[in-house]
C-alpha cells in the first residue's frame, strides 16, 4: 500500500505552482513543483491493493491515469516513491532516497497529446497504407511539401515536427530526453501508439533515418518498412570507416553553432543543401534553421553529429530502402554503401542529385523512388 507520509514523484512537463494532483477525485495533501518537469506529491489517503484514478492538471491541460500498487519499490516508471520528506528530492528533482516501506506505484501510461506535442498532421485517404515522414536537424515537416502530393494519392501520410522544431509544443522540450536520439525515437513510438497507427512505412531524412532505425528496432511490429534518405549512422571518421568528418571538424562545427547560431545557419545551410546554382534552396534551409530556438538546436545538433548508431544497423528486421545523392557534403557515398552492407536485405538507390536534401532539390526523383518502394512493400 501507499501510506500517508509517503511521497510520489511525477515526471512530465509544464509543472508550476498551479499544478494539482487528484487521487480518486481527492486532492493530494501537498504538491511540490520540484522543477518544471517534476512534481513531488503526497497522496491523501491509504489505498491498499486497489487501483485508483489519478488526475494531473497543469498549464497544458488535464491527464488521467490508472495507478496501481506494484510488487516492489523498484517496479515503477513515471510515478515513483521517494523518502517521506520533501528534502528527498533536490531542486532538480533528483531522487536521493526510496520510501522504506516495501511498496510502490507504477503508472499505466495514459494518452500523451502527441498531436499537439509534435504538431502531427495528416493527408491522403484515411483507409490507405500509412507513410510517416520524419524531418532532419534544423527542419520541420514543411521540408516534405514537394513530395507529399505524390505520396498522398494512395497513401495516408503522417507528418510531424520533432520536439524543439517547427510548430511542436515548446513546453514539451526536455534537454535531458532529447540529448540523445533515443528520446526522439520514443516520440515516434508514442505517436504510433497513441494514434493507433497500423504498421507504418517510416521515411526518415538525415538524422531521422537513425531515429527510425532505433524505433523500428525497439518495436518492429509497428513498422512495415523503412526508407532512409541520406542517412548516416556516424558522422565521424573512425579507422577505415569514413563518416565524412574528423572529430575536430565536428567540434569546430558545434562550437561555431553555439557561438553564433544565426551566422552558422547562414553559412552551413547552403553547404548542406548544395546546388549553388539554385540559391533559393539554400535560403529555404537557412530560414528553417533560423526558426529553430538556438538552445534547442544546440542539443539536437550534439545528438545528431556525435551519435554512433553503426551497431544498431544489424538489428533492423524490416524491408529497408536507402536513398543517397550522387554528391552530398554531409553523407558521402561511402556512408550509404556502409548502411546497405549492414542492414540485411536493404536496397541502395543513388539519385542523380546534389546535396543532402533531395526531397527539396530533386523532388520528382525522390518521390518516384519512394513510390516504387511503397509498391514493393504494400
Amino acid at each position: 500500500m501507499l501510506a500517508n507520509g509517503g511521497y510520489a514523484q511525477v515526471d512530465g512537463w509544464g509543472f508550476d505552482a498551479g499544478s494539482t494532483v487528484l487521487f480518486g477525485g481527492v486532492p493530494a495533501v501537498s504538491v511540490i513543483p520540484a522543477s518544471p518537469r517534476r512534481l513531488i506529491v503526497m497522496p491523501p489517503v491509504q489505498f491498499p491493493g486497489q487501483t485508483v484514478d489519478v488526475t494531473v492538471v497543469n498549464s497544458l491541460g488535464r491527464l488521467r491515469f490508472r495507478a496501481q500498487p506494484a510488487s516492489s519499490p523498484t517496479d515503477r516508471r513515471d510515478l515513483r516513491l521517494v523518502d517521506p520528506s520533501p528534502t528527498a528530492a533536490d531542486d532538480s528533482g533528483t531522487v536521493v532516497g526510496l520510501c522504506p516501506v516495501p511498496c510502490g506505484i507504477r503508472w499505466d501510461h495514459g494518452a500523451v497529446d502527441v498531436r499537439t506535442r509534435n504538431h502531427v498532421t495528416f493527408t491522403g485517404p484515411a483507409d490507405a497504407p500509412v507513410v510517416m515522414l520524419a524531418h532532419g536537424f534544423g527542419c520541420d515537416q514543411n521540408m516534405w511539401r514537394r513530395i507529399v502530393p505524390s505520396l498522398a494519392v494512395d497513401h495516408r501520410v503522417v507528418l510531424f515536427d520533432h520536439v524543439g522544431s517547427g510548430r511542436s509544443d515548446p513546453a514539451a522540450w526536455d534537454a535531458d530526453r532529447y540529448a540523445s536520439l533515443s528520446g526522439y525515437a520514443e516520440d515516434v513510438l508514442e505517436i504510433c501508439r497513441e494514434l493507433a497507427l497500423p504498421p507504418v512505412t517510416f521515411v526518415g531524412h538525415s538524422v531521422a533515418s537513425m531515429i527510425g532505425v532505433l524505433a523500428a528496432n525497439r518495436e518492429p511490429d509497428r513498422f512495415a518498412a523503412l526508407a532512409l534518405i541520406t542517412p548516416s549512422p556516424c558522422y565521424i571518421d573512425d579507422g577505415t570507416y569514413r563518416g565524412g568528418f574528423s572529430r575536430a571538424d565536428i567540434d569546430e562545427l558545434l562550437e561555431s553553432l553555439d557561438s553564433n547560431y544565426l551566422g552558422w545557419s547562414a553559412t552551413m545551410a547552403p553547404v548542406i543543401m548544395g546546388n549553388p546554382d539554385r540559391p533559393e534552396l539554400g535560403e529555404d534551409l537557412t530560414n528553417s534553421f533560423c526558426r529553430t530556438d538556438p538552445a534547442m538546436a544546440s542539443v539536437f545538433a550534439r545528438a545528431t553529429f556525435l551519435s554512433d548508431n553503426r551497431a544498431d544497423l544489424a538489428a533492423v528486421s524490416v524491408p529497408t530502402l536507402i536513398l543517397q545523392c550522387s554528391h552530398d557534403a554531409i553523407a558521402p557515398p561511402e556512408v550509404g554503401s556502409y548502411v546497405r552492407q549492414h542492414i540485411r536485405g536493404s536496397r541502395l538507390v543513388t539519385l542523380a542529385a546534389t546535396g543532402h536534401c533531395p526531397q527539396l532539390s530533386a523532388p520528382e526523383a525522390t518521390a518516384a523512388a519512394l513510390r516504387e518502394f511503397l509498391e514493393e512493400v504494400r
